[in-house]
């Protein structure tokens, strides 16, 4: 029943909807303390309705947004409380006295000054967003000041109001004793602490705290493009979820010869990459990027496919390739859009024959295969385990944008899968990684999310309390204690990496101070490789994991697994490039003849119907070589998925980019010279 009534009300836990409980019910008990008139009933009620304000807004929860909708949002909700105060105060008696127009005059003020607070933040926010967004270059000649202390601006319309407590808190008290100079205090402190708020936020209102104008920070991005000359450009468009697309791509970027550049449409994208020293430019609008000075570019690469290339693809002057973000069978690797570029490239042979079988009309000869730069990181398989017992990653894909039974296994196979690795005659570690998108369209995928995330926590809760594994946790404790006291370091010295120093920084602050840093940059990576393997030091071998969010890399979880269990998807093809065994989803029922059929990847995989039985082959081939029987099938499948070993895929896909422009040089002069202008570089 709780767990129903959370889904309803799109709570993330049990204490959740107990403060939306509280607030709901806490406001008529205020009402009705104030008209029987009874104080601590009065007291109590409003104590819980601040604390439980503050919890649902500490926990950004979905409610919150929801109130605002049906007007009884932030700001009703403290006027309600103040008129039901002076309610009470009538109630009471004091209707005639001058503590009741002293409070009323005070809470007027206090409210009168909200709007003075809320007009010289919303000010600051404004004048202090550029019309782009950078890391990694320079913006000096643009002056732009220090951002407004965190304490200030985060918040900002939440400690405003909470600074009634001191009014109501003071108030209450003189009615209980009879002091009305208590009263006075709290409400004379509320409005002097509103007055300084006011105060303290003036300064940043000044002309010299705020950002240059549009044009001038245009005339410096366009100063920076002309000295820097970018050649080559990796364009990306996309939600705060798919910032993954992009991030994989950021390492082969950086190892690219030439200029490169990255180039972003959404702001929520740029807080979300991982850390490069290679030139990021945001710029949201449409008219500012066709404005900009995009002639040195000649080859342009798109992780996908989105409505907002077409303001990229538009400039004749560049080679466009579409790159993607991963090799699959999905219907999404044909697009027939992936048309629109000159060239597509794909990992291997496999990619070239999609979409041949496609047919939407992307011509062979436009097609070139690159490899796979990014699974360098990727182990590959000795043959046998880490440890003493197999660990089995699990990583489904989502939900997709439609309701096609093949789109993940979660819906109609998840649980099996889930609860089989965990009752396995031989003990298993389960590693369960989701797809970030996983729920986002589906409240059903989302909800078979939650019941498969709590089997293994209960699961490893269990685990944690056998006696099989005591000992083991017995030897290691020592280990892992150094584990996490790693994690800690580690983590406090990126936070500084990351931070510089200061925790209070806006979008133009670091636009004007995140500039490339090498050293910066390599001590970031080795510290993440660090991180990664102290996190599985602190957690034994035999623990069952949910791995969610982006710090714990989904290669890191393929290097710790002996096998893995997924869908059709690019994980799949990546998963082939350690060697390991692996079984995929026939989630739509189509037969295991015609799955592989349809799906180049499976072919050297176990297939999978919805009641996950054929598992035991999976387990079987990990811990027994003589039962695997597909380990050759998965040696051809690696080369025809993702191309031969050498020359190695980041040496193939430089190339590739040389080639291209080379490709784009001569067109270029081709058109000068057919219209009489001189051939510039």
């Amino acid at each position: 029943m709780i767990s129903k009534a959370m889904r309803l009300a799109r709570v993330g836990s049990g204490s959740e909807l107990a403060a939306a409980l509280l607030v709901a019910l806490g406001f008529p008990c205020i009402m009705l303390a104030a008209i029987i008139p009874n104080l601590w009933f009065f007291a109590a009620a409003t104590a819980a309705t601040y604390l439980a304000d503050r919890y649902l807004h500490h926990c950004g929860s979905y409610l919150i947004n929801r109130l605002a909708a049906v007007r009884a949002g932030l700001s009703i909700r403290f006027l309600v409380r103040q008129l039901l105060l002076i309610l009470l105060l009538s109630r009471m008696g004091y209707g005639e006295e001058t503590l009741f127009y002293v409070t009323v005059a005070c809470l007027l003020a206090f409210y009168g000054l909200q709007a003075p607070q809320s007009a010289m933040v919303t000010l600051i926010r404004l004048r202090r967003k550029l019309p782009v967004v950078t890391r990694n270059i320079d913006l000096a000649s643009v002056r732009i000041a220090d951002a407004p202390p965190q304490r200030l601006m985060s918040r900002p319309a939440e400690k405003m109001l909470h600074l009634d407590v001191l009014s109501m808190v003071g108030v209450l008290v003189a009615i209980e004793t009879g002091r009305e100079a208590i009263a006075y205090a709290g409400l004379g402190l509320t409005l002097v602490l509103a007055v300084c708020y006011l105060a303290a936020l003036l300064p940043y209102v000044r002309p010299s705290r705020l950002v240059p104008p549009e044009t001038k920070v245009l005339n410096a991005v366009g100063d920076w493009l002309a000295e820097y000359r970018p050649t080559v450009m990796l364009y990306f468009s996309g939600s705060k979820d798919s910032a993954y697309q992009v991030n994989m791509w950021l390492e082969t970027m950086a190892q690219l010869g030439g200029r490169p550049m990255i180039l972003l449409r959404e702001r929520n994208i740029v807080p979300q990459l991982a850390t490069t020293s290679v030139p990021v430019l945001c710029v949201p609008g449409g008219v500012h990027l066709m404005n900009l000075d995009l002639s040195s570019v000649r080859v342009a690469l798109y992780a996908a496919n989105v409505g907002k290339n077409i303001h990229l693809l538009r400039v004749p002057t560049m080679q466009h390739v579409f790159i993607g973000h991963g090799d699959s069978d999905k219907i999404a690797s044909v697009n027939p859009y992936s048309k629109v570029y000159d060239e597509v490239w794909t990992a291997g042979r496999a990619g070239r024959d999609r979409y041949a079988l496609a047919d939407v009309g992307v011509r062979d000869e436009d097609i070139v295969e690159v490899g796979r730069p990014q699974l360098a990181a990727i182990q590959s398989w000795s043959g046998t385990g880490k440890n003493p017992i197999p660990t089995v990653l699990y990583a489904p894909t989502w939900e997709g944008w439609d309701d096609n039974p093949g789109n993940t296994s979660l819906l109609l196979a998840g649980e099996n899968i889930v609860r089989r690795l965990l009752e396995a005659e031989q003990p298993v570690r389960l590693l369960y990684k989701p797809h970030p998108f996983t729920g986002t369209r589906s409240a059903k995928a989302k909800a078979v999310h939650l019941r498969i995330t709590a089997m293994i926590e209960q699961a490893a809760a269990q685990r944690a309390t056998d006696p099989r594994w005591a000992e083991q946790s017995a030897a290691l404790q020592g280990e892992q204690a150094e584990a996490r006291a790693e994690l800690a370091r580690i983590e406090a010295r990126l936070a500084e990496l990351a931070g510089g120093g200061r925790t209070a920084r806006d979008e133009a602050e670091l636009s004007r101070d995140s500039l490339a840093d090498p050293a910066r940059e390599a001590e970031t990576a080795k510290l993440k490789d660090e991180w990664n393997a102290a996190s599985w030091r602190a957690q034994g071998w035999w623990e069952h994991r949910v791995i969610t969010g982006a710090q714990m890399r989904l290669y890191d979880c393929f290097n710790e697994s002996d096998a893995m269990v997924s869908d059709i998807s690019s994980v799949v093809s990546d998963f082939i490039a350690s060697g390991k065994p692996y079984a995929v989803t026939d989630s739509a029922e189509l037969g295991e003849e015609e799955f592989r059929r349809q799906n180049t990847a499976v072919r050297a995989a176990v297939i999978l119907s919805n009641s996950a039985a054929e598992l035991d082959a999976l387990l079987a081939a990990v811990t027994d070589p003589a039962a695997d029987t597909l380990a050759d099938a998965r040696s051809e499948l690696k080369q025809y998925l993702l191309g031969p070993d050498e020359p190695t895929s980041i040496v193939q896909f430089d190339m590739a980019v040389k080639e291209l422009a080379a490709k784009s040089d001569a067109r270029n002069a081709g058109v000068a010279t057919s219209l009489g202008e001189p051939v510039g570089g």
